[in-house]
């Protein structure tokens, strides 16, 4: 027995031999060309263009306090430069309609509130060819693509109020834009396909790990519960992780899908696209929401993926890590098992249903509820005739689950401003319109604040030309999905 172990020895070994050692001969780090990695010196900048790709190897405590240092004095300038941005292209004042309100009672902002320029009116710019835009300089600021609060660092930004309320989501860099009275209201309702005699089941609270169990027990089963509970856990993200080279001051678990998809909806918390490069070509992303994800057959707004299975399973490497695998490695991405995991978590997101709404089976307006003169009435007709929403937003769930190219870089010039080059973008996916009125701002970036602005850019875009009586009663309409 002893002797045919050593022959097997002498016929295997010295091949397993030879390939350990030919492979450690053939490592980067002993060859001529490639000189040791070195650490960086304490208070070095990382060597890299942007601190959110350092490897947290080659960064050390030292380099993320002198990081965090810098990131901090800078974050006053930055804000600065945002905030001047918004003005030059809105009107920001709080400006609200204590009559229409959200699911949980928060009035709807109004508008228009994007600035005209060269003392153009919302008729006379409708009036002119996109040539004619393009080349006067006429374009509405506030219709040129949106960029990130710091685009050219980019990152999940939270809101002020999810921030207070959840202080693990604070950046030491950066803070959220654009101002409440623009947002979703928080925390938003929860609304179930399976119990709509319960109405909003959210209790008034925001989901969390420590609160789920207690508000969906009873209503869901188990294996929706353990999806639900996946969508509350933390995993780690590119800003917010437990290396030195995050955003957030304290190490952290990460963050939860539900962190940005507050309650199965949005928060309005900003983003930039995973798959686009380079950096001044990322799109901003404002969070849409969960809810009727059920009837969606598309998802991310121009990546075109199939099921929601595919988008709980990518928003891992491509939202979480901004599509950078080397980042997701040494970061610890959590790999979802695709038969449990996204499978449960996809579950309930297909539960999330839109709010109620006077409709009927046909997803048109309860024609008992108003009257045939009323402007809701009036502005259901514009929608589905002179208006043109309808060829992309049909009822009943006002989407047609397909992309459309509006080509908006017909009316104005290539720029470059904030960090952000604003030219062609290319097909967008249709968003459904119903319960729209909890979801400002508007368009994939965020960049129409209300419902007004987006009438007034549809009118635009589409060159349909509609009156001042026509567009509020296009707006009334909206209101009602």
């Amino acid at each position: 027995m002893e002797n045919r172990e050593r022959s097997k020895f002498w016929r295997v070994g010295p091949w397993v031999v030879g390939v350990v050692v030919l492979g450690y001969l053939a490592s980067p780090s002993l060859t001529k060309s490639d000189p040791p990695a070195t650490k960086p010196a304490a208070g070095d900048p990382p060597p890299a263009s942007s601190y959110d790709q350092v490897s947290p190897v080659l960064l050390g405590k030292e380099s993320f306090a002198a990081m965090m240092a810098k990131d901090k004095t800078g974050k006053a300038d930055v804000a600065a430069r945002q905030q001047k941005l918004l003005e030059e292209r809105y009107n920001l004042s709080r400006k609200v309609d204590e009559k229409i309100k959200m699911s949980r009672g928060k009035p709807i902002p109004v508008g228009p509130t994007a600035r005209l320029t060269n003392g153009s009116t919302w008729d006379s710019l409708a009036a002119l060819s996109p040539d004619e835009v393009r080349e006067k300089g006429l374009f509405p600021k506030g219709f040129y693509p949106l960029p990130h609060p710091h685009h050219e660092v980019g990152g999940m930004v939270f809101p002020q109020a999810e921030v207070k309320l959840l202080p693990r989501l604070t950046r030491f860099d950066l803070d959220f834009d654009l101002p409440e009275h623009f947002l979703p209201e928080f925390p938003p309702a929860i609304f179930l396909t399976t119990r709509p005699d319960l109405g909003d089941v959210s209790q008034g609270k925001v989901v969390t790990v420590e609160n789920y169990n207690e508000i969906f027990n009873g209503i869901l089963n188990s294996k929706d519960l353990e999806g639900v509970r996946l969508l509350v856990t933390q995993f780690p993200q590119q800003q917010f992780n437990a290396t030195f080279d995050r955003k957030a001051e304290a190490p952290s678990l990460g963050v939860a899908c539900f962190d940005c998809h507050v309650n199965g909806h949005t928060s309005g918390a900003t983003h930039l696209v995973g798959d686009i490069r380079p950096q001044s070509h990322r799109r901003r992303i404002e969070t849409p929401s969960l809810r009727g994800v059920n009837i969606q057959r598309l998802f991310g707004s121009q990546r075109a993926l199939k099921s929601i299975e595919d988008f709980t399973e990518f928003e891992q490497r491509a939202a979480y890590f901004d599509g950078d695998i080397l980042s997701a490695s040494a970061k610890g991405i959590n790999p979802l098992e695709r038969g449990s995991q996204v499978h449960f978590m996809s579950e309930f997101q297909e539960l999330l249903a839109f709010p109620p709404a006077p409709l009927g089976v046909d997803g048109k307006l309860d024609p008992r509820k108003f009257a045939e003169s009323s402007p809701e009435v009036r502005g259901q007709a514009l929608f589905f005739g002179k208006a043109k929403c309808s060829t992309c937003h049909p009822a009943p769930y006002y989407t047609d689950n397909t992309m459309h190219d509006l080509q908006v870089e017909r009316f104005y010039k290539p720029m470059t401003v904030n960090g952000l080059t604003a030219t062609t973008q290319g097909p967008i996916k249709t968003f459904p319109l119903r319960g729209i009125k909890d979801s400002p701002p508007y368009l994939h970036d965020g960049r129409l604040l209300t419902l007004e602005d987006t009438v007034e850019f549809f009118n635009l875009i589409l060159e349909t030309k509609l009156t001042g009586e026509e567009k509020i009663e296009l707006v009334a309409f909206m209101r009602q999905l």
